[in-house]
């Protein structure tokens, strides 16, 4: 009793993981809680809305767009227990210290937290930028009041959001399909993504030629490449327009076609001698790049370690809130990683210094290096992502961390080390090699370099290689390897430099479209365009392939037709609010906003109910909605209809579809088909292909009915027999991944003897069958349905088995779903994550996909980062259990002709 009534100062933090770390460094008169997150947000469903506000025009918003567009919160159901929790706290605490993260979203958690605690005691918002003993001392030392400032602005964003999200959203299922949803910034985006796609489709393939020379001197091989004819440079990729493929007009390059180039080359194999033209000696330093940003993090991992950004943004929240070091020690090794700054603290500059002098040597550290943040709109009071402790070397902490872990950290600690170290030396050569031949001189180029000194690159272990070249002055004289290998013993040597022309042969090039955009370019995009914020990348490419508005295909963001459907709607009819510049001018806005040099109702205003010219995005969607097609993709036309072909979404699939003579053909398209591969030829094959067609594919030998591969409104599916009047045929679908064309007689019969019946219960006296569904396999008891593994599973389950599955099922199917915490609210789509206690253990979810929490890991310690990547990876494996169409594990199993 005496320990209940002793007060202790409340220190609350966003996640246990961060409230254990800091617990550490603080005395027994501190009590360390977290609040999981937000404790308060808008309302995420009617449901959740207040009943004073459900009748109001803006209910559904939760956001008074008559009366200033204040929001109304509410504090979620999942986080209603953590409330209580903290305030039990706080009933016997005598100081509230605010520790959320030093940035927008950290602000506005301090300031929810006391709108709904509504302490009676002293309150202080301490911040710091690493979880380390002296930085807790530091901030402690040195608290401030919540930063109004940046409240205001987060609650501008957050109401921004919603009025997009929750205005634009409907017009989506409406005019496309239900559950989609429009954002801010995955509106953008997508668009990225799409326009990029539009440009590669356009992208015409230029062939173009160039002749390479392979010499060999006393350092080794050296190639060189044509670069002119007479006074007439040869074309290279850069005469070419980047975004179509096609030659630029005003480039004054001789293009060399197949014979051109081989002509060159084998004329000049046979010239001697060649000449050396002209040489060209510098020196010049490479610099080391600046300490990393939370988008440059991303890009290098994703390169250099094959990390995606949410992946990447998982690890580097795990290294910042804490590691367990032995001996009951815990840090964090990094810091703050949500950050768009590169600069560096004293203490770190310092560390740095002192570090490089003593390992390196004092000619690899010429004082410290002070980087500016180019991005106006970086926070400078934060520093770039760096490791805590310089001394702490990766090899040191190699028992401490996970094999990801340590990549990463080892990548933050190179680069920190190597920003703040004397620049690499090169020594460049460049060598003109000139071939006469028919009286035009025909120029080739040779370029070598020697690192003459590493500087920063020796942190990277000296990889790099030299390209040498041998020593070569103007006026030299090189014959071709057959000149000096075929003289006589009565010949003199041919004059000239020991260089010998080994051979010269054409090779074809041609122009490549745009690179798709990967993660980590996308994110490098959004950033040089100024869309989005260091803490909104990664939810935002989750969010687009959560939708299925995107899939990731060897790494790069590929649309999908629903992709190209929403962002072809929102083009055409709401221009304005998928701009890149229009965004980002918003994200200025909003950034003026937290400087105190804008007012959030008045950006508001204008944005929702317009201003000028502009009506605003209310009255907009009030007067273009009835005026909006449900979109279609045009793929082109027919080359022998003349009709075009086109792409439309239908409730459960796309689907290519031709339109001409008063006719109508569909085809659905394969789920795994997408926009690149769909030629005309490809949409044409798929219109004329045999599901379609009356002809049946053969007789079934029990009853002499024909059977028929057919496709209808939900896909392809195999028929039995004809429909007479009233009665309808029996059709099973085909399951997902096989091709109509794949299918033969056998494997239709196998198909049309589903359902099967197993049995009757006993106890019931009810028919238990086993089928196959638009979701899969099945068994059935009356209007009870369990899912199956497989396809294979249907044709073999018994009637045990299938009342064993139905009987402890249903049983788990009765549990009440507990709710251990609320993980967070999705950024974009206000959707919330929650972790749950299941049958078989932990999981969280988000609605619609399930995660379970891996063996080893304290539940309550999931982060939103780990939720997202734990959902993505569910998600991920779920479209994977997908079989391709041709030659699918499923369409084997189920007995399916190889082709």
């Amino acid at each position: 009793m005496e320990r209940e009534r002793t007060r202790v100062k409340l220190v609350i933090v966003e996640s246990p993981a961060k409230a254990k770390t800091i617990g550490r460094f603080l005395g027994p008169e501190y009590r360390v809680e977290a609040s999981y997150g937000h404790i308060r947000d808008l309302p995420r469903s009617a449901g959740e809305t207040p009943k004073r506000i459900r009748d109001k025009p803006w209910g559904r918003l939760a956001v008074d767009t008559e009366g200033g567009f204040r929001p109304v919160y509410i504090v979620p159901r999942e986080s209603q227990k953590y409330v209580r929790d903290l305030k039990k706290t706080l009933a016997r605490a005598d100081e509230v210290l605010l520790a959320t993260d030093e940035d927008r979203e950290g602000e506005s958690i301090s300031w929810h937290l006391l709108q709904v605690l509504k302490p009676k005691v002293p309150v202080k918002r301490i911040a710091f930028h690493e979880i380390t003993r002296a930085a807790i001392d530091a901030a402690l030392a040195d608290p401030r009041a919540v930063d109004q400032r940046l409240v205001k602005a987060q609650e501008a964003r957050r109401v921004l959001d919603r009025l997009y999200g929750y205005t634009l959203s409907p017009v989506l299922w409406k005019k496309v399909r239900t559950k989609l949803s429009a954002g801010r910034v995955q509106s953008v985006a997508l668009r990225l993504i799409v326009d990029r796609e539009e440009e590669r489709r356009r992208f015409k393939v230029s062939e173009y030629w160039r002749v390479r020379a392979t010499l060999a001197g006393s350092s080794g091989e050296f190639t060189a490449t044509l670069v002119s004819v007479g006074a007439k440079p040869v074309a290279t990729g850069k005469d070419f327009d980047s975004s179509t493929g096609e030659p630029i007009p005003s480039s004054r390059a001789l293009a060399l076609g197949a014979h051109a180039a081989s002509t060159i080359a084998e004329a000049a194999l046979n010239v001697t001698p060649w000449f050396v033209a002209d040489v060209q000696r510098k020196s010049s330093r490479q610099q080391p790049a600046p300490p990393f940003t939370t988008s440059t993090l991303q890009q290098a991992a994703s390169s250099r370690l094959r990390m995606s950004p949410k992946r990447t943004m998982l690890i580097a929240q795990r290294l910042y809130e804490g590691v367990d070091l032995g001996g009951g020690d815990r840090e964090g090794l990094i810091t703050y990683m949500r950050t768009d700054s590169v600069t560096l603290s004293g203490k770190a500059l310092g560390e740095a210094g002192r570090y490089i002098d003593r390992v390196f040597g004092s000619d690899y550290y010429r004082g410290p290096r002070r980087y500016r943040t180019r991005s106006k709109v970086a926070q400078e009071a934060h520093e770039g992502i760096r490791p805590t402790e310089i001394g702490r070397t990766p090899g040191s902490l190699a028992r401490f961390l996970g094999k990801d872990e340590l990549a990463l950290y080892r990548l933050i600690w190179d680069r920190t080390v190597a920003s703040q170290m004397a620049d690499a030396e090169v020594d460049r050569t460049r060598v003109d090699l000139l071939a006469r031949m028919e009286g035009t001189d025909h120029t080739f180029r040779a370029s070598g370099s020697v690192l003459r000194f590493p500087g920063f690159l020796k942190v990277y272990g000296d990889k790099r290689k030299d390209q040498l070249l041998p020593r070569l002055e103007v006026g030299d004289r090189i014959h071709a390897e057959t000149d000096s290998e075929s003289h006589s013993a009565d010949t003199p040597e041919p004059e000239g430099v020991p260089v010998v022309v080994r051979a010269v042969e054409p090779e074809r090039r041609e122009t490549r479209p745009p690179p798709r955009y990967s993660e980590a370019s996308l994110v490098r995009k959004l950033e040089e365009e100024g869309i989005g914020r260091p803490s909104t990348y990664t939810p935002t490419i989750t969010t687009i392939q959560d939708r299925d508005y995107v899939r990731k295909r060897s790494g790069s963001l590929v649309p999908t037709y629903t992709g190209m459907a929403v962002n072809q709607l929102l083009k055409e009819h709401f221009q304005q609010y998928v701009d890149v510049g229009f965004t980002a001018r918003m994200e200025d806005a909003l950034d003026d906003i937290a400087a105190g040099e804008a007012d959030a109702r008045g950006f508001l205003e204008a944005f929702y109910r317009g201003e000028g010219d502009d009506p605003g995005l209310a009255r907009k969607i009030e007067e273009t909605l009835p005026e909006i097609d449900y979109p279609a993709i045009q793929i082109g036309v027919d080359p022998h209809t003349g009709q075009s072909i086109r792409i439309r979404i239908g409730r459960n699939s796309a689907y290519a579809e031709r339109q001409g003579g008063g006719t109508v053909r569909r085809a659905t398209i394969p789920d795994d088909l997408l926009i690149d591969e769909l030629t005309v030829d490809r949409a044409t094959e798929l219109l004329e292909a045999p599901a379609g067609s009356a002809e049946p594919i053969g007789t079934d030998p029990d009853t002499g009915s024909p059977v028929y591969v057919k496709v209808g409104r939900y896909g392809p599916y195999v028929q039995l027999g004809e429909s007479h009047g009233s009665t309808k045929p029996h059709w099973v679908g085909l399951p997902r991944g096989v091709e109509p064309s794949d299918v033969t007689l056998e494997y239709a019969l196998r198909l049309l003897s589903l359902p099967r019946l197993l049995g009757r219960d006993p106890s019931s006296g009810e028919e238990v069958r086993a089928s196959l569904g638009r979701y899969g396999p099945y068994v059935q008891r009356a209007r009870e349905y369990r899912s199956l593994e497989s396809l294979e599973h249907a044709f073999e389950i018994g009637l045990d088995e299938a009342l064993a599955l139905l009987a402890r099922e249903k049983t788990g199917r009765r549990r009440t779903r507990r709710v251990l915490k609320s993980v967070g609210t999705h950024p974009e789509t206000g959707s919330p994550i929650e972790l749950l206690e299941g049958r078989y253990g932990p999981y969280v979810t988000d609605g619609s996909i399930n995660a379970s929490i891996p063996k080893g890991r304290d539940p309550l310690t999931t982060s939103l980062e780990e939720a997202m990547e734990l959902l993505a990876g569910a998600s991920a494996r779920r479209k994977q259990r997908r079989p391709r169409a041709r030659g699918g594990s499923r369409a084997r199993r189920a007995g399916v002709a190889d082709k």
